[in-house]
């Protein structure tokens, strides 16, 4: 294994089970700053229960999981590991659908703040100055005084993940973003996924190899609770032990 020194997560002998099933299995994963990883594998494989340890939802029973170098994950809880800087987008979009665009991610902006505060508080140039930063990042801009409520299922995952932006954080971990999505919703998400990747570390967790293509970086096939393949898409689509449990289905 590699040093905790440069990574910004660091997974070491991870396992946890619940009622006797081991749902994570001597798991070891090292991402390092500014990297963006693809984790593919079947139904099982546990890739939720990952992103649980990682963000404090599930307490391993087992191994080392550090952020940023050295901070010990398993001593926080979640919200936390939220302050840390770990954001965490869900597979189904939950944005404020009565509110507009522009007004989901000043809700959202770091720092605390009140829903009061948030939208009738003076607004700063520099909150302005972000909100346009994100919503450009995110293709909504031309979209701000719209509702939420009115965006297609991929302009909601773009919202949500703006929304994931204006926390700062140094690591997002993104569940399925293209599900559900349009054959240009999914292209336009590849190419927001590699802008935001410039500036911060990003897993995506996803099933559509397509979309993975389109990432072109690194990918880890979990396969019970463990990594069973590690490289570059091409050599792990060739790994049979992945075309067996995976890819071949």
């Amino acid at each position: 294994m590699t040093t905790k020194a440069g990574t910004i997560l660091y997974l070491n002998g991870v396992s946890v089970s619940f009622d006797g099933f081991r749902a994570i299995n001597d798991l070891s994963l090292v991402l390092d700053k500014g990297e963006m990883r693809a984790i593919i594998g079947p139904n099982g494989a546990g890739k939720t229960t990952m992103m649980d340890i990682i963000t404090g939802k599930t307490r391993p029973d087992k191994g080392e999981v550090f952020f940023d170098g050295n901070i010990d994950l398993t001593r926080h809880d979640e919200p936390g590991i939220a302050n840390l800087g770990i954001g965490r987008k869900f597979q189904k979009p939950t944005v404020f659908e009565s509110h507009t665009v522009e007004d989901n991610i000043r809700l959202s902006l770091k720092g605390e703040r009140s829903v009061f505060a948030a939208l009738f508080a003076k607004n700063s140039v520099a909150d302005d100055r972000r909100i346009t930063e994100i919503l450009e990042t995110v293709r909504l801009d031309g979209r701000r005084d719209a509702l939420a409520a009115n965006l297609s299922h991929g302009q909601k995952q773009w919202l949500e993940i703006g929304m994931l932006l204006a926390q700062d954080p140094k690591l997002l971990l993104v569940d399925e973003p293209v599900a559900g999505m349009t054959d240009a919703e999914t292209a336009e998400t590849a190419r927001l996924l590699k802008d935001i990747a410039r500036e911060h570390s990003v897993i995506v967790v996803e099933h559509d190899m397509h979309f993975v293509r389109e990432l072109d970086v690194k990918v880890t096939c979990l396969h019970e609770g463990s990594v069973l393949a590690e490289g570059p898409l091409d050599h792990v689509a060739a790994d049979q032990r992945v075309v067996e449990v995976y890819l071949g289905r």
